[in-house]
């Protein structure tokens, strides 16, 4: 094994490998940018990437069959980061040109932003900076949110949302407009964000800073039972 955690960011060809695997290496990550399952299964943590649409990306990862693996990751105790699109793939479904399922981790659908609000058009895609805060009191006690200052303004580029209805599971919120939506949400040992934490400033570093924290724990625990 080496020295340091070792991450698998997924490779299926929609991501922002570069900025990802940049933000880990700061956080003293270790990094394979890979689509072989056995990599990734074997990981110490493993980050879901993405940008683009929905449907191209669940088809490539049918067509590199990691739809089973990234559940399996996601159902166990390896810490997984999804990122903008990769937030979004762990849906049910998502309406994006048609109806697509997902990889069905949290229930869920991803829908369009609204194109108006009272003031007139909005821009689609949302490309620009907008303010998080928790969806509760205490929501980023403890999770990779906990050193983010609330109001802190981060890096999205989208056209479509997560919605939920699964109670506790998003834990920020954001607005664009007049809708507010999920900007960030929590499933076991699964984090995943709307916005770009690896675009975001030190504020964005600090998200990938607690998950290599977890990601050290995972892997010290792995070496014990070992």
């Amino acid at each position: 094994m080496p020295d340091r955690p070792y991450v698998a960011i997924v490779d299926y060809g929609l991501g922002n490998l570069f900025s990802v695997r940049q933000a880990c290496a700061h956080v003293g990550l270790d990094v394979a940018i890979t689509s072989d399952a056995t990599t990734i299964l074997s990981a110490d943590g493993v980050i879901l990437p993405g940008i683009g649409a929905f449907g191209d990306a669940m088809a490539t990862l049918r067509r590199l069959d990691l739809v089973g693996v990234l559940r399996d990751v996601a159902a166990s105790s390896t810490p997984l980061l999804g990122v903008c699109l990769g937030m979004q793939l762990l849906a049910t479904e998502s309406d994006e040109f048609g109806r697509h399922p997902g990889l069905d981790v949290v229930p869920g659908r991803v829908i369009r932003l609204a194109a108006q609000n009272d003031r007139g058009r909005l821009k689609i895609p949302h490309v620009g900076w907008s303010a998080i805060h928790p969806a509760r009191p205490g929501a980023w006690r403890g999770g990779l949110l906990e050193e983010v200052a609330e109001g802190a303004f981060m890096y999205f580029v989208h056209s479509f949302h997560l919605e939920t209805c699964a109670g506790g599971v998003v834990v920020a919120t954001t607005r664009y407009g007049d809708t507010e939506y999920a900007a960030a949400l929590t499933h076991g040992s699964v984090f995943a964000c709307q916005f770009h934490p690896e675009r975001s400033g030190l504020a964005g570093l600090s998200i990938y800073r607690a998950f290599a924290a977890r990601v050290r724990t995972r892997r010290a625990e792995g070496v014990h039972a070992g």
